[in-house]
């Protein structure tokens, strides 16, 4: 009798430990939580424009504060200029004259204005010949692209083929020398009948003699 209750003893505890075991395995174990979305990472922001370059707006204000009055054409003539050379590093507001029968002559003077470099008053001479005649003063603003330091200007500045538009009441042609872009813009009262090359010489000082 005894030995039949040791071994149930032992029996019990060993049965109760199989179901237990056989249970465990007839439960699946719990599913992970499901992973949070994770958002896909927002687009770096558009770079910022440089500091020292003027946008068109900037320019199209300074023009309309300049001239005055005309609006349409000098926004026209601004967009075709920055679309062809892109945003200027600083621009000149000036008036000139100018007088031609074949060979022709031009002077003007005004304020170079930068961003961060200071602003620089110029004078600017130049010689032209062509299939042109007539005399005209003008109020001229001038684009100027990629110049490394305010005092770069003083230089001559050619002209570029198949640059001149007419554009609202207002003409645009380019000059250039040492990798520096001029972008002369005036208004109607300025522009001669005729075609002409030439280019301008801008110095410091008032100056009589166009070379």
């Amino acid at each position: 009798m005894n030995l039949a209750l040791r071994v149930a003893s032992i029996a019990l505890p060993l049965a109760m430990l199989g179901a237990a075991a056989a249970l465990a395995q007839a439960v699946p174990p719990a599913a992970p939580p499901p992973a949070e979305a994770v958002p896909p990472p927002a687009p770096p922001p558009p770079p910022a424009p440089p500091s020292n370059q003027f946008s068109p707006n900037e320019l199209i204000d300074a023009g309309h504060r300049f001239f005055g009055g005309v609006s349409r054409g000098l926004a026209m003539i601004v967009e075709k200029a920055v679309s062809q050379w892109g945003q200027p590093n600083g621009y000149i507001l000036g008036e000139e004259a100018s007088g031609a029968f074949v060979g022709g002559l031009r002077y003007g003077d005004g304020t170079l204005y930068t961003k961060n470099a200071g602003d620089l008053r110029v004078f600017w001479q130049g010689p032209s010949i062509g299939f042109d005649a007539g005399a005209d003063g003008a109020r001229t603003m001038m684009l100027v692209y990629n110049l490394p330091r305010t005092e770069a200007i003083f230089d001559r500045f050619g002209g570029i083929n198949g640059s001149a538009y007419f554009i609202g009441g207002f003409g645009m042609t380019a000059l250039v020398s040492n990798h520096i872009t001029v972008v002369p813009i005036r208004s109607g009262v300025g522009l001669r009948l005729g075609a002409n090359i030439g280019y301008l010489k801008f110095t410091g000082s008032p100056t009589w003699n166009p070379f």
